[in-house]
């Protein structure tokens, strides 16, 4: 009887536990580690140093990260695919290792950094992978520089300014600010420069990109335009948007995540983008 009790008790103690769990898009789980990786260093790329790391051997795929966000980030994403990939990854010009210039920053910029660094490696065309700004800054090669891409898997991207949500007060954007302002003291060369880092960011989130359905007409690289179901940045019409004007395009809702999706829910999201990299015909 007594075990009884306490079995009774253990039990109810989790569902009580269960009950009470947040949801796993209202959480932000610690940015992860990379794996040790089989080459990385300082790339020179438009008068910048970009820092990149390779993982794995097989056909190319580069990791973009988000903006204020760094590559350790896609730690979870890189064990799963270097199995079957070189994976690259690459702290964007500013963000994470790499330096940064006086250049005002946009997406073109930040395009043709990826298109240096792909140079650099001497790889002549990847798939690339892409979360929030990098997702963007996919878009912007797709568009731009197409023979580069095989393939293009573009998760949280917007194609307008006015398609991004006030995240001013959401508790997970705050979060992510928060940890975003400490990892950039911890791995910047410039690490008391974040506020004004930020504020050039946040110069380019309010005047980038413009891209209207003609320009997404224009994209000719087998892309999946991907979000979560409660992304607490991007407007869903504009998802939808950019699904409908890309020939050819895959849409893809994610369900039970966030802008985060990839720290929230890992198996899921890696899931997609192996099925993506293996079932999606590239050019």
């Amino acid at each position: 009887m007594r075990r009884f009790a306490f079995i009774l008790a253990v039990l109810l103690s989790a569902l009580t536990a269960s009950a009470r769990a947040e949801p796993q898009w209202l959480t932000l789980p610690p940015t992860p580690s990379l794996p040790s990786a089989a080459k990385s260093g300082y790339a020179p790329v438009n008068g910048i140093k970009i820092w990149y790391a390779t993982f794995g051997r097989g056909e190319p795929v580069i990791l973009l990260h988000g903006g204020l966000a760094n590559s350790n980030y896609w730690g979870l994403l890189v064990r799963a695919l270097a199995p079957h990939y070189r994976v690259i990854v690459m702290d964007s010009r500013g963000h994470g290792r790499s330096t940064r210039d006086e250049h005002p920053y946009g997406y073109d910029l930040m395009a043709s950094d990826v298109v240096g660094l792909m140079d650099y490696l001497k790889i002549d065309k990847a798939a690339l992978v892409g979360w929030s700004d990098g997702a963007i800054i996919g878009l912007d090669i797709a568009l731009h520089h197409p023979e580069r891409l095989t393939k293009l898997f573009a998760f949280a991207a917007n194609s307008d300014p006015s398609a991004v949500k006030d995240v001013e007060h959401d508790p997970v954007f705050s979060a992510f600010i928060a940890r975003a302002r400490n990892e950039y003291g911890k791995l910047s060369p410039t690490p008391n420069e974040y506020d004004a880092f930020l504020k050039q960011i946040e110069k380019m989130w309010d005047s980038e990109p413009h891209w209207s359905a003609d320009d997404l007409h224009g994209i000719k690289v087998p892309t999946w335009i991907v979000d979560a179901d409660h992304d607490e940045a991007i407007k869903r019409e504009n998802t939808l948007f950019m699904a409908d004007n890309i020939p050819g395009s895959g849409l893809l809702i994610q369900p039970d995540v966030s802008h985060f999706s990839f720290l929230q829910d890992p198996a899921q999201f890696n899931g997609d983008v192996l099925h993506f990299l293996q079932h999606v015909q590239g050019k």
